[in-house]
C-alpha cells in the first residue's frame, strides 16, 4: 500500500506477535509477563503512530477510492486490516478478544483507536468519515416500508411510534434501567434513521419507558448510562459502541442523515425533545447536551460519572462547557457532581421542570408541537453549525478515539470492572 513504510509496520507487528505468542493468555500472565506484553505493544504502536502520521491520508484514499466510497468505521478498519497487514488488528485477533471479559483481553482495540484518531485528524479524511457514519443503516433501509405503513416499529430495546407528525422513541430496556450496550445503540440508531427518513415526521421525542427493575418497577426512567455488566463481560466495543454511538445516532440527531448528495442538497436534522424521568446518568446526560429542548420531572437528577468509572463521557467534554461554563463542567465531569433538576444550575441543562408524572405527560405534546415547522428545523440547523462546527467535532473525536481506547484498557478501569464482577 505504501511500499517500504508499510513493510516496516508489518515487521514491527510481526515482532510483537512473536513475543505475545510466547506468553500465556492475558488473564494468566505474571506481572513480569504483563510488562513484557505491554512493551511489545508499545513498540509496535510507536511504529504505527509514525506511519500514520505520514501516511494516514494515503491509506484512507486507497481504501475509499480517493474518497469516492463511503465506509463506516467498522468497514474501514476491516479493509485496513486486509490491505495493510499489521496496521490494525485482523478478524482473528478481534474475535479472540471478543470472547474474553474486559480484564482478560489483549487490547487490540487500542490499535483501532490509533487508526481512527489518525484518520479523523485529517480534515478532509475525517469529515468524509463522519459523513459516512451518518448514512442510514442497512437495517433501517430494510425496515422503512413496514414502519411507514404501520406507523410504528418494535426494534427490541427501542420502540418507535409516529403520532400526528411526531416520532416517539421510547427506550425500553426495562430490566437494566436503559443502561446502554451495543444492542441498544444499534436499535437506537435504527429508530433515529427511520424517524429522520420519514417525510411525515417533523420532530422527535426521546423518553424512557416503564421499568421492571425491582427498585423502579412501574416507573419511567430515562437512562442509567453505560451498561457496566456488558463492559465487564467485554461487550462494550470501541468501534461498535463507544465511537459508533458518537459518530452514529447522536451525530444523526444533531446534524441529520447524510444521503450521499452534494453539500447543497443534504438534509439537516429534525428538532427533538428529550423527556427525563428519574435520572439521566452518563450517556443519558450526554444525550441531553445534544437535545433541542429538555423537560424533566421535578424529582429527576443528572450526572456524568465517567471519570469515576475511568472513562471519557463521549462528547460531553466538548458540549458541557457550552451549556454550563468551564467551572461547572469540571465539577460535573472531574468531580462527579450530581445535579438535581430543581437546582438553579440545572436550568443550564433543562428547559422545563414539571411535577412527575401526570404533569410531565401532559407537557410532552405541547413541547413537541412547538418544535414543528420548517423554519424551526432550518434555524436549529444553523444553531448547530454555530455551536459545534464540523471541524471542531472532528478534532474532538480524533483525540477522543485515542484517549477512550487507552482508558478502557487502563489498569484502573480493568480493576473496577473486576470488582464490579465480584460484587455481582
Amino acid at each position: 500500500m505504501t511500499g517500504p513504510a508499510q513493510r516496516v509496520v508489518a515487521d514491527a507487528a510481526g515482532r510483537a506477535a512473536e513475543i505475545l505468542g510466547g506468553l500465556p493468555e492475558p488473564a494468566l500472565r505474571t506481572p513480569e509477563e504483563r510488562s513484557a506484553a505491554a512493551e511489545a505493544h508499545a513498540a509496535a504502536r510507536r511504529v504505527r503512530g509514525v506511519f500514520l502520521e505520514h501516511h494516514a491520508a494515503a491509506v484512507y484514499a486507497e481504501l475509499t477510492g480517493e474518497l469516492s466510497r463511503s465506509l463506516g468505521l467498522a468497514e474501514l478498519c476491516a479493509a485496513a486490516a486486509e490491505a495493510c497487514p499489521g496496521l490494525v488488528p485482523g478478524p482473528e485477533q478481534l474475535a479472540a478478544d471478543r470472547a474474553r471479559p474486559q480484564a482478560a483481553k489483549e487490547g487490540w482495540e487500542v490499535d483501532q483507536g490509533l487508526f481512527a484518531a489518525a484518520v479523523l485528524r485529517g480534515p478532509r479524511e475525517g469529515l468524509h468519515l463522519l459523513e459516512a457514519m451518518r448514512r442510514p443503516t442497512p437495517r433501517a433501509l430494510a425496515a422503512q416500508d413496514a414502519y411507514r405503513s404501520a406507523g410504528e416499529a418494535d426494534l427490541g430495546s427501542v420502540r418507535l411510534e409516529r403520532r400526528e407528525g411526531i416520532a416517539h422513541l421510547t427506550m425500553c430496556r426495562e430490566d437494566c434501567l436503559n443502561a446502554e450496550d451495543e444492542r441498544q445503540v444499534d436499535d437506537m440508531e435504527t429508530a433515529v434513521d427511520l424517524a429522520l427518513l420519514d417525510p411525515a415526521v417533523e420532530a422527535l421525542v426521546v423518553r424512557g419507558g416503564r421499568m421492571t427493575h425491582p427498585r423502579y418497577r412501574g416507573r419511567r426512567v430515562f437512562s442509567a448510562g453505560i451498561n457496566l455488566k456488558a463492559l465487564h463481560a467485554g461487550r462494550i466495543g470501541l468501534v461498535d459502541f463507544l465511537l459508533r454511538r458518537e459518530m452514529g445516532y447522536i451525530a444523526k440527531l444533531n446534524r441529520g442523515l447524510s444521503d450521499g448528495g452534494g453539500w447543497w442538497e443534504r438534509p439537516g436534522g429534525k428538532p427533538w425533545l428529550a423527556v427525563v424521568d428519574g435520572f439521566a446518568i452518563g450517556g443519558g446526560c450526554q444525550l441531553l447536551l445534544a437535545a433541542d429542548h429538555v423537560i424533566a420531572g421535578a424529582d429527576a437528577y443528572l450526572s456524568l460519572p465517567a471519570a469515576q468509572e475511568g472513562i471519557v463521557p463521549g462528547a460531553a467534554n466538548l458540549r458541557l462547557t457550552r451549556h454550563g461554563g468551564a467551572r461547572l463542567a469540571r465539577q460535573v465531569i472531574l468531580l462527579g457532581r450530581r445535579i438535581r433538576v430543581i437546582e438553579p444550575d440545572a436550568r443550564l441543562f433543562v428547559d422545563e421542570v414539571h411535577d412527575p408524572e401526570e404533569d410531565l405527560d401532559a407537557a410532552v405534546p405541547g413541547c413537541a408541537d412547538r418544535l414543528r415547522g420548517e423554519a424551526v428545523a432550518a434555524n436549529r440547523r444553523m444553531l448547530v453549525e454555530a455551536e459545534e462546527p464540523p471541524d471542531a467535532f472532528r478534532a474532538y473525536l480524533a483525540e477522543f478515539a485515542l484517549q477512550q481506547a487507552r482508558r478502557i484498557y487502563s489498569p484502573d478501569v480493568l480493576g473496577k470492572v473486576g470488582r464490579f464482577a465480584a460484587a455481582t
